[in-house]
């Protein structure tokens, strides 16, 4: 194998490994917002009387939460000034 070769063999798996390494860390750089989601459009946990994903029944429910980018949660705005937490909120909880 001439050195040309083994130059971009080389390069190739640091451009791999580099890739690898940001799409991890974007992964990982997310975290649960509570009450900003509409309807039907959690991601999961909404707490009693609902399952999982998509079963939130009010909008902006509190105790339903949402992935987000981290440190863009409380910073969300909403209807009637409100905002989103990184805990279940009290708020906006079906009847």
């Amino acid at each position: 194998m001439s050195n040309t070769a083994k130059s971009l063999v080389i390069a190739s798996a640091v451009a791999a490994a580099v890739s690898g390494v940001a799409t991890t860390a974007t992964a990982q750089a997310k975290e649960k917002c509570y009450g900003i989601s509409l309807a039907g459009q959690n991601d999961c946990a909404a707490g009693p009387g609902t399952t999982c994903a998509g079963t939130s029944t009010v909008d902006y429910q509190g105790n339903a939460w949402t992935l987000v980018d981290a440190g863009t949660c409380a910073d969300i705005e909403l209807p009637d000034d409100r905002k989103g937490s990184l805990e279940p909120l009290e708020r906006d909880l079906p009847a």
